[in-house]
């Protein structure tokens, strides 16, 4: 597919992982397995009761659903997405739950101003590598906390450390896939590089980079983190144009056969962890 098509392709919808139901079942795959590090970094930065916390690009809400119980009934929690049907499908669970300390707001975080919230703090995973103006964004972002408010962010800082061992090519096809479509559109899968000299910037200092990389085998939940990616990401990229249903299948065999070997391992994306608080 050519540059122009895949273009046209990407503008159809508003997610280039896209906002279909397997996606969002894909999505509670990926927060069961990082939930603990969440938990863990939202308790370093003090995330506690009574407070006003910004999920920022909350997608379906899972992440919201947990921040909502750590802030207790007395806070509550604001969650930002651009996608209607991620934001209907937390409406709808919260209904469900009888949740009444989340609200929504449907923005397009390229250019939302985020009002006057003056949050306590604000929780972003994965979220400036897909956008087309990340530093105008966290500006604005950085104007919705309030003085000595936190920011607690997780964004890759070297997406191709996805790998196997032993060694897949096929799978690393993928990965080279997955990235060109994501800079296609706009983003940069390695945008956590540049996120602390920004902060830095916007008067923000930096308590905690750390950075979260694992190598696990086949039991573990990140484990069945990126496999669900593989399995649902690959037929996104021929949709795409990225690759092509031949392909596609190729490296899901190519991923079994690896998946099969005893002892083999999978080394995730390497992510980075930053707290930082705004200066008083």
């Amino acid at each position: 597919m050519h540059a122009q098509e895949k273009e046209s392709v990407m503008s159809r919808t508003d997610y280039v992982l896209g906002t279909h139901d397997e996606e969002i079942k894909r999505l509670g795959v990926q927060h069961r397995a990082w939930r603990p590090s969440s938990l863990a970094a939202w308790k370093a930065a003090g995330i506690d009761r009574g407070q006003t916390v910004l999920d920022v690009g909350c997608g379906p809400g899972f992440a919201s659903f947990d921040l909502a119980e750590m802030v207790g009934l007395s806070g509550r929690v604001i969650a930002i997405d651009k996608s209607e049907k991620f934001l209907s499908a937390l409406e709808a669970e919260c209904s469900v739950r009888k949740i009444d300390n989340i609200s929504t707001r449907r923005a397009d975080l390229d250019s939302y101003d985020f009002e006057a919230v003056n949050g306590d703090a604000a929780w972003c995973r994965w979220v400036f590598t897909f956008l087309t103006r990340p530093q105008q964004a966290l500006t604005h972002l950085a104007g919705a906390i309030r003085l000595g408010g936190v920011l607690v962010v997780h964004e890759y800082f070297d997406y191709a450390t996805w790998r196997t061992a032993p060694r897949c090519p096929k799978l690393e096809e993928f990965v080279r896939a997955v990235m060109a479509s994501w800079r296609d559109a706009g983003g940069e899968p390695d945008i956590a590089l540049s996120l602390s000299s920004w902060l830095e910037d916007l008067d923000f200092e930096l308590h905690s980079v750390k950075p979260i990389l694992d190598i696990v085998q086949i039991d573990h939940p990140k484990w069945g983190w990126m496999r669900s990616f593989l399995e649902v990401g690959r037929r996104r990229l021929v949709d795409l144009g990225y690759l092509t249903a031949v392909q596609a299948d190729a490296i899901w065999q190519a991923f079994k056969a690896v998946e099969s070997m005893p002892g083999s391992r999978m080394i995730s994306p390497a992510v980075l962890e930053i707290i930082a608080q705004k200066h008083q």
